[in-house]
């Protein structure tokens, strides 16, 4: 029996179905990919984790007690093939994967140079294509494949000043909706998590979290381990029958009826 542990301190005993379910998390040394290690590891999976930064994954995966990790950029085919590779040798399969990424830098559509589009591309949309691709033979062994991918608000509302993170999420959320009805025979759910003004240094980045807060329908932020609660979610058993999905994790910031 695992449990949930929300923002304000508060956790139910929930049964999640993640004992000892194989999981491969990318981008995990901090942020939302951390935090939705952190949740799946709480409910007894195992998990392998990736980042960039060698120092970081290695201090991150110690800290949470993962299964094994590797420094990977995932723009990079080789380092995905080298990934994928060292996380199926030490866990033995895969029956989750959390396809996460730094999102690609700010700028508008004239002040983004054609390069930095190509660069985003193979960040954000293609290392979603390639970790899919590898871990597919894997999860297709499995009685409970999962596949959640960490996107934004943006797939919906899009961001000023974030032209290439407005794209090309968008991209990866058309993909999962494909993808989740060419698996659904396979029984491996595909979903997205659309997070927004969550409490991370990505966020610190963009601007004042204050003005954020007050700005929130909830004024206040959001916290990662909620998102690592809702994937924790989306990977368990009994979320079997969701699929094709992008939940929105938002406070209510998002403006519209989707």
């Amino acid at each position: 029996m695992g449990h949930l542990t929300y923002a304000r301190g508060d956790t139910i005993a929930v049964d999640l179905g993640l004992k000892d379910r194989r999981a491969l998390v990318t981008a995990a040394s901090k942020g939302l990919g951390r935090a939705c290690a952190e949740a799946l590891i709480g409910e007894g999976a195992q998990v392998y984790i990736s980042s960039r930064d060698a120092k970081a994954i290695e201090s991150t995966g110690i800290a949470i007690a993962a299964a094994g990790w590797t420094p990977a950029d995932v723009s990079r085919d080789a380092d995905i093939d080298a990934l994928l590779e060292a996380a199926i040798g030490k866990l033995g399969g895969l029956d989750v994967l959390v396809v996460n990424a730094g999102g690609p830098p700010p700028g508008t559509f004239e002040t983004t140079p054609l390069e930095g589009w190509d660069r985003a591309y193979q960040l954000t949309l293609m290392s979603a294509v390639r970790l899919v691709r590898g871990a597919l033979p894997h999860l297709n062994r499995s009685d409970q494949g999962r596949i959640v991918f960490i996107t934004s608000i943006s797939v919906r509302q899009p961001i000023p000043n974030l032209v290439l993170s407005n794209s090309l999420r968008a991209a990866v959320t058309g993909m999962a909706k494909t993808l989740s009805a060419e698996l659904a025979p396979d029984r491996i759910t595909v979903n997205c998590l659309a997070p927004d003004a969550i409490r991370t240094d990505a966020l610190r980045r963009l601007g004042d979290l204050d003005q954020m807060e007050r700005r929130s329908p909830m004024k206040r932020l959001g916290e990662p381990a909620e998102v690592g609660a809702a994937c924790a979610f989306l990977c368990s058993r009994h979320a079997g029958y969701i699929t094709g999905q992008t939940l929105g994790i938002d406070g209510g910031s998002l403006v519209g009826v989707h």
